[in-house]
Order: C-alpha cells, then sequence, then structure tokens
C-alpha cells in the first residue's frame, strides 16, 4: 500500500470519528434548549453544569461550562450577532465544496493533536485554522474557492446596523447570489485534489509560516498574501502572525499567537508535512493527525466489519467481527445498518492483527475515550470519497441560505 493511499484512507477513518452523528446533535441542541430555559438564573445553570466560568476579559465575553449529562464544552456568548453571521458565512462556503468542511474536521483534529489549536496557550483559534484551508482552496491550482470579496464583497460586521432582521436578510441574499454565480459558472476550471493531496500540500504551503509571517499577512478576503508594510490599514505591525478576518476588516483572529508559539506551529507544519509526504513513512498517517483518544476509537470501532485503517493496523476484540469495546461514546459511529459509503470495510478481509508499534505507543497512553465532541460546521456529511456529492456539483441547481438549519 503507497503512502498516499494509505493516508487516504486514514483521512476517511478519521472523518468517520469527527463526524458527529445524529445522535450528537440531537444531544447539542438539547443543551441549547436547557441552556436557553435557564439562562436567565446563574444557579439553575450550576444545577445542570459544571466547571462554569466567566471569561470577561476576552474581546466577545463568553461563560464556559459543562454539561453533566454528557460532558459536552460549552461556550455561551450573549448578543454576539457578529459571530453568528461568520459561522454562516463559513458555513454557506461549504456549499461551493463540500471538501471544505471535511478539510475543516480533519485539520483541527490535527491541530488538537500538535497542541496548536489553543488560543489560551498563544496558538491558533478554530476559526484562524478555518480561514487557513480558505486560503489554501483560494491559491491552489486551479482554485477552490474564490476570494472571499466575490462572495460578499464588503465588512460583514460592519454591515449589520439597523434593524437586526433586514441586515440579516441583505447579507444572505448577496451571499446566496454570489455563491450560486460562482457554483453555475461554467468557465471555472475544477480542482479534482484528493483529500491526501489538499491535506499535505496545506501542510508544505504554511511550513514557512514563521519567516513569511515577519514580512508578509494573510488576506482571503483578497485570496493572497499581503505585504504588510504597503498594506496600511494593518499598521502598525503588533503581531507575530497577521491572519486578516474577511468578514471584519483589518481584524487580526491570530492576534493571540506569539513569536515562540508561531516557530512551534511552523515546526507542526513542517514536521508533519515530512512524515506524510515521505515515501519512506516509518509512521502510519494516524501516528502523525490524530490524538490519542481518537487513535483509540478507530482502533476499537463499534462497527460489524474491521476499520478500513492498515493491513498492519487493524485491532480487533478476539472474537473474530472487529467489534470495539467503547460502549456508548457520544461519537459513537453510525450503525452498520446504515446504507452508503457511512460503512467502513476491510477490503483485505483478513481477521485481526496485533497493534503495531506505533499504535502500541499512543493507546498505552489511555484506556478511556474523551466524551467531548469536536468542533465541526452543521448540516449534512460529504461524502467518504472527499469529493463534492452530485447534488452539489449540479451546476444549474439554485441554491438558497439556509441558515435556519
Amino acid at each position: 500500500m503507497n503512502s498516499h493511499h494509505s493516508l487516504e484512507l486514514a483521512l476517511k477513518d478519521i472523518l468517520l470519528v469527527v463526524n458527529p452523528t445524529h445522535d450528537d446533535w440531537n444531544k447539542r441542541f438539547q443543551i441549547i434548549n436547557d441552556l436557553q430555559a435557564v439562562v436567565q438564573t446563574l444557579e439553575i445553570l450550576r444545577g445542570g453544569f459544571h466547571g462554569i466560568k466567566c471569561i470577561s476579559h476576552a474581546r466577545v465575553p463568553i461563560l464556559k461550562c459543562d454539561s453533566n449529562k454528557d460532558n459536552i464544552s460549552c461556550d455561551i456568548s450573549i448578543n454576539n450577532l457578529s459571530g453568528q453571521m461568520k459561522s454562516k458565512v463559513l458555513f454557506w462556503i461549504n456549499e461551493i465544496d463540500g471538501r471544505f468542511r471535511d478539510m475543516v474536521l480533519l485539520v483541527k483534529e490535527w491541530a488538537k493533536a500538535h497542541g496548536i489549536n489553543d488560543p489560551k496557550s498563544g496558538t491558533l483559534n478554530s476559526y484562524s485554522l478555518s480561514l487557513l484551508i480558505i486560503f489554501h482552496f483560494q491559491t491552489c491550482t486551479p482554485a477552490i474557492l474564490p476570494p472571499l470579496s466575490e462572495i460578499y464583497p464588503g465588512n460583514v460586521v460592519a454591515d449589520l446596523t439597523g434593524i437586526r432582521a433586514v441586515a440579516e436578510k441583505n447579507i444572505e441574499d448577496m451571499c446566496g447570489m454570489n455563491i450560486n454565480r460562482i457554483k453555475s459558472d461554467r468557465s471555472r476550471r475544477i480542482n479534482r485534489s484528493s483529500l491526501a493531496e489538499l491535506f499535505v500540500s496545506f501542510l508544505a504551503k504554511f511550513r514557512d509560516i514563521s519567516l513569511r509571517a515577519s514580512t508578509q499577512g494573510i488576506s482571503p478576503y483578497n485570496g493572497q498574501w499581503e505585504d504588510i508594510n504597503t498594506n496600511m490599514i494593518w499598521q502598525p505591525k503588533t503581531y507575530a502572525l497577521f491572519i486578516e478576518d474577511p468578514f471584519e476588516q483589518p481584524m487580526n483572529c491570530a492576534r493571540a499567537v506569539g513569536h515562540l508559539n508561531l516557530v512551534k506551529i511552523a515546526q507542526a507544519f513542517e514536521s508533519s508535512h515530512g512524515m506524510l509526504a515521505s515515501a519512506y513513512q516509518n509512521h502510519h498517517p494516524l501516528a502523525v493527525l490524530v490524538r490519542p483518544e481518537v487513535l483509540s476509537i478507530i482502533s476499537r470501532s463499534q462497527f460489524g466489519n474491521p476499520l478500513r485503517i492498515h493491513p498492519q493496523l487493524h485491532v480487533g476484540n478476539g472474537n473474530g467481527n472487529g467489534r470495539g469495546l467503547i460502549g456508548d461514546h457520544p461519537q459513537s459511529f453510525r450503525n452498520s445498518s446504515n446504507n452508503g459509503s457511512n460503512q467502513h470495510q476491510n477490503r483485505d478481509g483478513g481477521g485481526s492483527r496485533a497493534p503495531t508499534h506505533v499504535q502500541q505507543q499512543y493507546m498505552h497512553q489511555t484506556n478511556r475515550v474523551n466524551p467531548r465532541h469536536v468542533q465541526m460546521f452543521p448540516n449534512g456529511v460529504n461524502e467518504s470519497n472527499g469529493r463534492p456529492s452530485s447534488s452539489q456539483t449540479q451546476l444549474q441547481q439554485i441554491w438558497r441560505p439556509r441558515s435556519e438549519k
């Protein structure tokens, strides 16, 4: 099995874990409903949640807590309309190419595994990672996404004035019209790169980010690197890394990143790229891409059929059916009776095999499954081949923003 094929299969296995199921969404919406019912009384909130902490010094003050029932981490903000609209636009962007959502899930898991997805410790927040993926999709050849100025040619946050419903409707109409125009453009070249190719090229693009950031900033709004010295709205240069918020220019959404942590971020890109791009891999891709608890879930799948990890990485439970030992976990796999590409089958048809040395190194660190969900964008799951579904590629399909979902 060549390294590219091994990586492609590993990415699909990861998506099966980090893609929330229908049951996951039900639990999340139930928590939201519970919060709506008790938000007026903090004392009532204490009964269903623990670890309550107010982050009052944040740019958008939030209340952090964990639900007692499923231990799901929650960040509560009040009247944060700008944050809601940014999330909506990112959700709508996925209508252009479903690989965007898959890449967000994969990159966030990779970043967590390497300790660079924690703004409290001076690394990248999830929004910055999403913008890096957008920028990568804008600058690959052929481009997958356009400059975001072609989706909304203005400042989303600045335009949220006046009557809220009217302002939101105007932004939705503008984004919907431009997204439909982009999707129906028959002259647009189609990028057919696999998820594996996109992931490796993503790592390659930013492996020198610590050097490049000294003179240039990342502008998803314009879809290009821009010289900081010639961009007057970015002056003066006071940050180690500048990733412009395309919906609130010229705000820097990577302002928490310091110089030392920027080096750490670049090293994560460099080392991961070296291990995944090498034709002679000493590590299975999963050892580079996921945290130990996610590797544990993958290795102990609840599927009736063994996971398609690698013929030398499959772990069974000794009874020949490959069923895992994780029990009812919030991120549990879809039932094997589900139809379509959600089923993972071992193409090699072999029985259980012992874990490799790499797996043993990871799995001995944890025998428990982390019950927290991985953050993601809402709505449907993309096809498992990493390409847009047939409904997404129908150029004549008229799309409207589905913000109510």
